[in-house]
C-alpha cells in the first residue's frame, strides 16, 4: 500500500517536541499531556525515541514496537549517535507502520517525544522527511525546541544556543516556538548578567559580547563571536517563552503561542471567545506576563549586577 492511500480526512493539530539531550522533553510531554486533558483536549502522546526508556506519561505509539536503540547497536554495532540515526532513516523507511498506528487515533491532539540528537534537526533529514510526511497525512504540527535555561548563565553557551536554535528552524522547516525549560532552576547554575527579559527577547547581543570579552578564554575569538552574533541578529527569529512545567501559568503561555503556529486556535473544536481570536490576530497576547514577572518569581533580587561585582573583584 503506498504512503498517501489512506489520508486521513479531516486535519490534525500537534506538537513535534525537540531539543537537546536533558532539556526536559520527555517530562514536558508529560505536562502538557496531563494540562491538555485538564482542557478537555483527547491527547495521544507518540514516542518517537528509540532510546527512551521507563516512558512516565500514557503513550499511544512507542517506536519501540518498530526499532530499539539497543538492537541497533548491538546487531550492527553502531555507537549511540549512529544508532540513532539509523533508527531514524529505518523510521523513514517504515512509514507504512506509523500510519497504520496513528489511523487509529481519531480525534485526538498530537505530542510527538522526539530524540535528543542534535544532529539530527541541523542536518540529517531523516526527522524532518517525517515531520514533511506528517504534514501530507494532514497534520498542522508546531515545534516545541527546548532549551535547558542554565544556559543564560553562560554568554558563551547562549550564543551557541541561538545558533543552534536558529539552525534548527531553518532545517526543521516547521512552525517553531522555542522554550527555556526548567526556569525555577536557573539560578543553580549561576546569575543571570541581565534581566531574564534579555534572554527571552534575544535583545541587542552587543551587551552579551561586552560580558563575553571580560573572559580571558573568550577574548582571543572576539571576532568569531561576533560574526555568529551578527548571523543571529540578522535573522531575527529566534526569542524564547520562559517554562516552568508545574507553573500553570507558564504553561498556558507556552500553549497559546503553539496555537497560534499550528492554528489551532483559528478551528472550531472549542469554544472561542474574542480576547483568543483577536490576540492571535495581532500577534499579541492580551494575558501575556511578561519575562520580568517570571523573573520576580523565580530569580532573586540583587542589588548588584555581575559587572558591578567583576569591577569591585
Amino acid at each position: 500500500m503506498s504512503k498517501d492511500s489512506r489520508l486521513p480526512r479531516s486535519v490534525i493539530f500537534g506538537q513535534v517536541v525537540i531539543g537537546p539531550p536533558g532539556s526536559g522533553k520527555t517530562t514536558y510531554c508529560l505536562g502538557m499531556q496531563e494540562f491538555l486533558s485538564k482542557l478537555g483536549r483527547k491527547v495521544a502522546v507518540v514516542n518517537l525515541d528509540p532510546a527512551n526508556e521507563g516512558i512516565p506519561y500514557q503513550c499511544s505509539v512507542d517506536i519501540a514496537e518498530l526499532v530499539t536503540l539497543e538492537d541497533v547497536m548491538d546487531g550492527l554495532g553502531l555507537g549511540p549517535n549512529g544508532g540513532l540515526i539509523y533508527c531514524m532513516e529505518y523510521l523513514e523507511a517504515n512509514f507504512d507502520w506509523l500510519q497504520s498506528k496513528l489511523d487509529t487515533l481519531k480525534d485526538h491532539y498530537f505530542l510527538f517525544d522526539c530524540p535528543g540528537q542534535v544532529e539530527l534537526y541541523t542536518h540529517q533529514n531523516s526527522l524532518k522527511n517525517v515531520f514533511a510526511q506528517l504534514a501530507k497525512w494532514n497534520f498542522r504540527l508546531a515545534a516545541v525546541h527546548l532549551v535547558d535555561s542554565h544556559y543564560c548563565t553562560d554568554p558563551g553557551k547562549f550564543i551557541s544556543v541561538l545558533c543552534t536554535s536558529l539552525s534548527t528552524m531553518l532545517h526543521v522547516e516547521l512552525p517553531h516556538v522555542n522554550v527555556l525549560s526548567k526556569i525555577d532552576l536557573v539560578e543553580q547554575f549561576g546569575r543571570l548578567a541581565f534581566n531574564l527579559d534579555y534572554y527571552a527577547e534575544v535583545l541587542d547581543l552587543s551587551y552579551l559580547l561586552d560580558h563575553l570579552a571580560s573572559d580571558p578564554f573568550f577574548r582571543h575569538y572576539k571576532r568569531l563571536n561576533e560574526k555568529l552574533v551578527e548571523i543571529v541578529e540578522d535573522y531575527s527569529l529566534v526569542s524564547f517563552i520562559p517554562l516552568n512545567i508545574q507553573d500553570k501559568e507558564r504553561m498556558k503561555q507556552v500553549l497559546q503561542a503553539v496555537d497560534k503556529a499550528n492554528g489551532y486556535c483559528y478551528g472550531d473544536s472549542e469554544k472561542r471567545n474574542l480576547e483568543v481570536m483577536m490576540s492571535a490576530a495581532v500577534g499579541a497576547d492580551f494575558q501575556f506576563t511578561s519575562a520580568l514577572a517570571v523573573q520576580e518569581k523565580y530569580i532573586t533580587a540583587d542589588e548588584k549586577s555581575v559587572e558591578e561585582e567583576a569591577m569591585e573583584l
